[in-house]
């Protein structure tokens, strides 16, 4: 089976490489193709092939706005060359589109397409964004998401026809904890919770600086790119919180995640999460506020689930767990088996193969 996975503007580059990696291992003929990653080194191909097929000229410039126009500029031409590439290939999973109001008008044609939808829906939509974006899935043959709360929301808030969407769960990384992890970022005795990822307003950076006081004999490490201002953030931090607010590559995450006793992402908003499940892959504890798809990781006894925006639940929360190493141990062992189990990318492979099959042998009626 010729298989092409498409991520134009690498949105997610650990994803790409454990997906592909699963369904070379399970026998597909596999392609990725995307641009360079900005931000530092990707995995290296194992058992596919990797091509830059987008944006290779703007992949040279180091200003991020020069960098974006001519995204754009190269955006059409690179779309309309990649339709006569995916010629070759008998199943197109795209992982992103980068201009959704366009892309409609530019997938390949003639044969099944697949859309992995990271983020369901936007999470403050434009005036005509939801009818845009219904209109793009309707385009796919197989829409895939991460979870049964997203599959809900495809069908009863887009409309989108059940027989189009398909749950198949995000895969823990296990690469990105496969080496020795490094010496930890810093030194302490203390137990260490962790945030980590990219800094944004729906990921509850400020309801977890309001919980954290109070906790005591513990440290709380917030790491990650800022996507936003975190100058108050860090002005109304109280004691023992450290902020590393810079992108941290696969090589130096692991140290991270090793060195934490929990990791808590009190979100907002979302339908699954890459960071949570870089810590199931670690084996780590995990503390989740109640959105998108969170409470079906706790069901697998991985994690403790709290309210969303409820800080006193959250301190709560936080206290008990820090003080209850029994706790800590269960839901660790919860984490490695749902890893091993349900989220490893063997199973997701299996799943992901039977529905390209599954479209092929329903491509001649459609």
């Amino acid at each position: 089976m010729r298989v092409q996975v498409v991520d134009p503007s690498v949105f997610t580059p650990p994803y790409d490489h454990a997906l592909c990696t699963a369904l070379a291992s399970a026998g597909a003929s596999v392609e990725l193709h995307t641009s360079r990653f900005a931000y530092g080194s990707v995995a290296a191909p194992a058992g596919y092939t990797r091509r830059e097929s987008f944006y290779r000229l703007a992949a040279r410039l180091k200003d991020p706005r020069a960098r974006r126009a001519l995204k754009l500029i190269e955006h059409v031409p690179d779309m309309l060359r990649y339709r006569r590439r995916a010629r070759e290939a008998e199943i197109v999973h795209f992982q992103w589109l980068t201009v959704q109001h366009l892309d409609g008008h530019l997938l390949p044609r003639g044969r099944p397409l697949v859309l992995t939808a990271h983020d369901i829906l936007p999470r403050e939509p434009r005036r005509g964004q939801l009818d845009a974006q219904r209109r793009l899935y309707e385009r796919f043959d197989a829409v895939i998401v991460h979870s049964e709360h997203g599959a809900a929301r495809l069908r009863d808030e887009l409309d989108v026809e059940a027989a189009r969407v398909h749950v198949i769960p995000h895969g823990a990384f296990a690469h990105l904890a496969a080496g020795p992890p490094g010496p930890a970022p810093f030194a302490t005795e203390l137990p260490v919770v962790l945030c980590f990822g990219l800094m944004r307003s729906y990921k509850g950076i400020d309801l977890l600086l309001g919980a954290w006081r109070g906790v005591t004999g513990a440290e709380l490490w917030i790491a990650g790119m800022p996507r936003m201002d975190i100058a108050p953030l860090q002005a109304a931090a109280p004691p023992g919180v450290r902020f590393v607010p810079r992108f941290i590559g696969d090589q130096e995450l692991g140290a991270f995640f090793a060195r934490a006793d929990l990791v808590v992402l009190p979100y907002r908003s979302i339908d699954q999460s890459g960071v949570l499940f870089t810590a199931l892959a670690f084996g780590k504890p995990l503390l989740l506020s109640d959105v998108g798809g969170f409470p079906e990781i706790g069901a697998h006894g991985a994690a403790r689930i709290f309210p969303a925006g409820e800080e006193r639940e959250l301190r709560q929360a936080l206290q008990e767990l820090l003080a209850d190493p029994a706790a800590l141990a269960r839901l660790a062992m919860g984490s490695r088996a749902a890893a091993s189990g349900p989220y490893s990318w063997d199973a997701i492979a299996r799943a992901t193969i039977a529905l390209y099959e599954r479209l092929l042998q329903e491509a001649p009626s459609r």
